[in-house]
């Protein structure tokens, strides 16, 4: 059976508290590799081992992975491997698990990018293997080799979909992160409909993932049923707060898509929790981008962790600012 980072007793929204405070971060590393930032000797080294195959873009995917976080998991919270880079072939998938291998080993909490969206037995499928437990022969239940401590899914189906992904998190203690305000610019006009009550969208949205959380409240009274909400919209964030105070909201649109560390911090609340602020192709890219990180390809793990450390200094900053530093 597979070890996971959170339990019943030790909810996912709990963990992730305990885990800020003792790295002294609210920075997630977004684990998404792209075979155009792969350092030029890691590929090399995988195709001497495995030729020009599939299996060596899933075995170099995994070693670059493990590279970093054999190096970044001082200076990160969580890390968040987005599916759609390993989805390309059996090999690849097999790097998606074998990375929340390597998280659970350095001590991280992973949330895997999934986005799943669907309802009925499709969904109880889905939360069974991702943040449940599945059906074994003999009627036993196990941990699903790709299991994680969380997972984002989209919302729009509603009750079918989210209740069901609620009840595996009210009953292993992992996390779920609904897909609501997100980063993109031009943002999502279906996420600025106003609906008949005047509210967006999106604000709608936010209520009803309040009352899918009720009940999957850890220790410390954070829900384990969280949203996510773009550093890219900073006056939305204050709604967002608002509407849903004790929910963890995920935050990306740092880095690439041009979030500033004070827009990010905006929904985390007063006492410095409730958010986790994902930075991927930034980071991963450090090496080969022009600036202070750049450096020769063999030192690639290196520069990701140099500028998570820089990184994590500007969220940590920005906290301050705004009085909301829980450490």
């Amino acid at each position: 059976m597979h070890k996971s980072l959170v339990s019943q007793d030790h909810a996912f929204a709990d963990a992730l508290q305990a885990t800020q405070v003792d790295r002294q971060s609210v920075l997630c590393l977004g684990l998404d590799p792209q075979l155009y930032f792969m350092p030029p000797p890691l590929v090399q080294e995988m195709r001497a081992m495995y030729g020009d195959t599939e299996e060596a873009i899933g075995e170099l995917f995994s070693a670059f992975n493990k590279a970093i976080l054999s190096v970044a998991w001082p200076h990160i919270c969580m890390t968040k491997p987005q599916a759609a880079f390993y989805e390309r072939s059996h090999h690849a998938w097999k790097a998606l698990e074998e990375t929340g291998a390597y998280a659970r080993d350095y001590g991280v909490l992973c949330i895997k990018d999934a986005k799943r969206f669907d309802g009925g037995d499709t969904a109880d499928a889905y939360a069974d293997a991702h943040i449940g437990t599945a059906p074994f022969f003999d009627d036993e239940r196990v941990i699903a080799p790709i299991r994680m401590d969380a997972m984002t899914i989209g919302g729009y189906i509603g009750e079918d979909c989210v209740g069901r992904f609620a009840k595996r998190v009210k009953e292993y203690g992992t996390g779920i992160f609904v897909v609501d305000k997100t980063s993109f610019k031009p943002n999502s006009v279906i996420e600025q409909l106003v609906t008949d009550n005047g509210l967006t969208v999106w604000e709608q949205l936010a209520h009803y993932v309040k009352e899918w959380g009720k009940g999957t409240e850890g220790r410390n009274g954070y829900s384990n049923v969280g949203v996510v909400m773009g550093a890219t919209y900073p006056e939305d964030a204050v709604k967002m707060r608002e509407i849903i105070p004790n929910a963890v909201k995920l935050v990306p649109g740092i880095g690439k898509q041009g979030g500033s560390a004070d827009e990010a911090v905006v929904a985390a609340n007063a006492d410095g929790f409730g958010i986790v602020v994902s930075d991927s192709r930034a980071a991963l890219g450090a090496w080969m981008t022009d600036g202070p990180f750049k450096c020769d390809p063999k030192y690639f793990a290196q520069a990701t962790a140099n500028y998570l450390e820089a990184k994590n200094a500007e969220l940590t900053a920005a906290l301050r600012r705004a009085g909301k530093c829980a450490w």
